[in-house]
């Protein structure tokens, strides 16, 4: 595996193609005296769910870039080892023990089958994890004590889409379940079924796994139609989902697809196609580039000082760029708390339990996100949006189940 370690960010981030991994740069101050902060980062760049997965390395990345340009956390510089684990548990494994002998003080993984897989381990070491899941399972304390999940969990973010389609259909509806055949997949499938009944939803539920690698969805959108389904929540990556939505419009179906988390972006409505795209509904939690909200202005000026068009920078990396600023918030808080002591994994922990809310100027959820030591999940609102025109269209800020 390549593992190789870099001083900046290269040139080509204006072709979205980082390097596997970055190390602090900057040109001098406190930072070069003071001993770097150590993150290893677990990236799906080249598996199943790279399509989503490199966009959002490639914004965490820039993030680490952009604060080490600004001279770090306290004149110390982030120092983070990125590889691809192409979506394989065991890789992710190897390179989680990599990390750990190599001294990081906190971990950023991605999928939900290797951060559940992990969560003892990371318990135990007492490493500061956060991931591109949001397993409602990775939430609680008592079962993943050093698990964080910033935005709203999977489930939550199924509970505001079943809200949705119960309005919008103006009582009973079939919806059909179309998500990833993985633990990601499946993660929301079970609280879903559990939240119609709940809440007293009229609505019909019932899901199906997406196989892999298929050119077409025709097969189990006939599935669909044979339970009635009207409305088709997707739980997977933006590929696969856009299939399904070109095999709607080749088929002239009267459904609307409802996309979660990471189908619901810019890949989803350029894949699909402007036309086959529009209509459907996406439930994001990170707000785009295109919704314009305050935190998006120093994405804004750092993509433009690097010459890349806004027009290429997706959800996905607004993603990486901020789950990576929610983490360097807690290492700052913990530093800036623990004066010269040396820094370690309980010292983030406690920071991020205990420092009240990160300030996100909009982007995720209401804006803030918030830990506790009773619960590990940063926010429960997301963003409703529309694909109209070739855009993500907002609708609704702020849905909370």
């Amino acid at each position: 595996m390549n593992r190789t370690r870099r001083g900046a960010l290269v040139a080509s981030l204006a072709a979205l193609s980082l390097g596997l991994s970055a190390c602090g740069g900057g040109d001098g101050g406190a930072g070069d005296d003071a001993a770097p902060i150590q993150i290893g980062i677990i990236a799906d760049l080249t598996g199943a769910t790279g399509d989503v997965g490199t966009p959002y390395n490639q914004g965490m990345l820039a993030y680490i870039d952009h604060l080490n340009a600004e001279g770090g956390i306290d004149g110390r510089l982030i120092e983070a080892d990125s590889n691809d684990y192409a979506y394989e548990v065991p890789q992710a494994e190897d390179l989680y023990r990599q990390y750990v002998n190599d001294g990081v003080v906190a971990v950023q993984g991605w999928g939900t089958g290797d951060t559940e897989a992990l969560s003892s381990r990371v318990g135990s070491d007492e490493l500061p994890f956060m991931s591109g899941s949001f397993a409602e399972s990775l939430t609680d304390p008592e079962e993943a004590p050093y698990n964080f999940v910033v935005a709203p969990t999977y489930s939550d973010q199924m509970r505001i889409a079943l809200n949705w389609i119960a309005e919008d259909a103006g009582g009973e509806a079939e919806v059909a379940v179309f998500h990833n055949d993985s633990p990601f997949g499946q993660a929301p499938v079970a609280d879903g079924e559990a939240w119609i009944e709940e809440q007293g939803l009229g609505l019909g539920y019932q899901a199906y796994p997406m196989p892999g690698g298929q050119q077409n969805y025709v097969g189990l959108l006939s599935q669909a139609q044979s339970q009635g389904a009207k409305y088709i929540v997707i739980q997977n990556v933006a590929s696969p989902a856009a299939l399904v939505a070109r095999d709607i419009a080749d088929q002239n179906l009267d459904m609307k697809i409802v996309c979660l988390n990471w189908c619901a972006n810019e890949l989803f409505i350029t894949t699909a196609g402007e036309e086959a795209a529009e209509g459907h509904m996406l439930v994001q939690p990170f707000a785009p580039l295109a919704a314009e909200k305050e935190g998006h202005g120093v994405i804004t000026e750092y993509i433009e000082a690097e010459g890349v068009d806004a027009a290429e920078v997706g959800t996905s990396w607004v993603q990486g760029w901020y789950v990576m600023h929610v983490m360097a918030e807690g290492i700052r808080h913990a530093i800036e708390n623990n004066g010269d002591e040396e820094l370690t994994g309980a010292m983030i922990r406690e920071s991020l339990e205990t420092m009240g809310g990160i300030d996100t100027g909009g982007v995720v959820g209401d804006g803030t996100v918030e830990f506790s030591a009773e619960s590990h999940r940063g926010s429960t609102s997301a963003g409703i949006y529309m694909a109209e025109g070739g855009q993500m269209v907002e609708v609704e800020a702020g849905a909370t189940p």
